[in-house]
């Protein structure tokens, strides 16, 4: 494998907004295939307040020559003004898998 697969995890106000992100990035081809966890309950502290949200968790399949794109996609496609954006190397897995996800992001 020529590149190095990764997985970028995005934290989304919901269901819907995972799967229009997700879909969109597999429909462009910056991403080979992408999940979402429907239902993730999330605390934190925004401007001072905690919050207590129902969120969604996208998980995009790619690689690492493509994380730019699909991180500048999702900067600009997603409702938080500061969105939750973590990039994990995957370092190992089933190889027939890994070689299918390259093929479905490069040319």
């Amino acid at each position: 494998m020529a590149e190095k697969p990764i997985l970028i995890m995005v934290m989304t106000g919901g269901r819907n907004d995972a799967e229009r992100i997700g879909e969109a990035l597999v429909v462009e081809h910056l991403a080979a295939g992408c999940s979402v966890v429907p239902m993730v309950h999330s605390f934190y502290y925004w401007n001072g307040q905690l919050k207590r949200e129902h969120e969604a968790l996208l998980l995009i399949k790619t690689v690492e020559s493509r994380a730019e794109a699909v991180q500048e996609y999702v900067r600009g496609h997603h409702e938080y003004d500061v969105p939750e954006i973590f990039q994990v190397p995957i370092d190992g897995g089933s190889p027939a898998y890994l070689k299918w996800l390259e093929e479905q992001v490069l040319p």
